[in-house]
């Protein structure tokens, strides 16, 4: 069952709660520590955004200066975004591709990931090749920003949870599934929906993602050929406590020799 289909027609609806302008403020606050930054007398950084959803980030960090493409392998999920584009006129290239096989017309100052689109890649190999190509497309020292949900989060926060969301246009229903032993995890997403005549209209999604250690991530960054930075609890610059629930890294091109 494919992913983001359906459930992008409500996915802003339902992830009403997602601190967005916080991490948008803290991915700008890490570009600028590393080095980048828009300024009235350089030129605009251009930043790619793999698994931009429907645009929330990626139209924030446009307003805040940077140049932006979005991609995403959810036609739906950027048909969300492009809709918000067209009210917003906001510059944004949108690309429907998928991150394991991305392509771009040219070299970008920052590739940033967020909303633990990475843990999507459910293969190690896969998202080695997802950090290969983001150091192929990177400028000489560009900067690789992304984050992660930890093992922690998966085990101890979702586990084989159920939530339930409820809002005046539908409820949603998510149960979550965990395998210890593959550390994937499979959400089961149910929604319903009003469709304007006092009826409900339902829809299913299966959603899989995959736990990472830091040690793992580090690792598949040096064998991609990026060098890491630093290693953050989420929306600080603090090491990782045990009990952390997302992980933000920073890594960039490591300079030729």
């Amino acid at each position: 069952m494919e992913q983001y289909t359906g459930f992008a027609s409500v996915y802003d609806l339902f992830m009403d709660n997602v601190p967005y302008d916080e991490w948008t403020a803290y991915i700008d606050a890490l570009l600028k520590k590393y080095g980048i930054r828009p300024g009235p007398n350089t030129e605009v950084p251009l930043i790619c955004e793999l698994g931009c959803g429907t645009g929330n980030i990626t139209r924030r960090l446009k307003a805040r200066g940077y140049d932006m493409i979005g991609i995403d392998i959810s036609p739906e999920m950027l048909q969300e975004a492009q809709e918000k584009e067209k009210q917003g006129d906001d510059g944004i290239l949108y690309l429907c591709q998928d991150m394991r096989e991305f392509e771009l017309y040219g070299t970008v100052a920052a590739v940033v990931s967020v909303c633990d689109s990475l843990n999507y890649i459910t293969e190690p190999e896969d998202l080695l090749q997802v950090f290969r190509l983001v150091n192929n497309y990177l400028d000489p020292g560009g900067l690789f920003i992304f984050d992660l949900h930890t093992p922690y989060y998966y085990s101890r926060v979702l586990g084989d949870s159920v939530i339930c969301e409820n809002r005046d246009e539908g409820s949603l229903i998510w149960e979550n599934y965990q395998d210890p032993e593959s550390r994937i995890h499979e959400f089961d997403i149910t929604v319903y929906t009003t469709n304007g005549e006092g009826l409900y209209e339902r829809f299913e999604e299966t959603h899989y993602q995959r736990e990472y250690s830091v040690a793992e991530v580090k690792r598949l960054l040096s064998k991609a050929g990026l060098e890491v930075l630093d290693v953050f609890e989420a929306c600080t610059e603090e090491a990782p406590a045990r009990n952390c629930e997302r992980v933000y890294f920073a890594a960039r091109t490591r300079k030729k020799k």
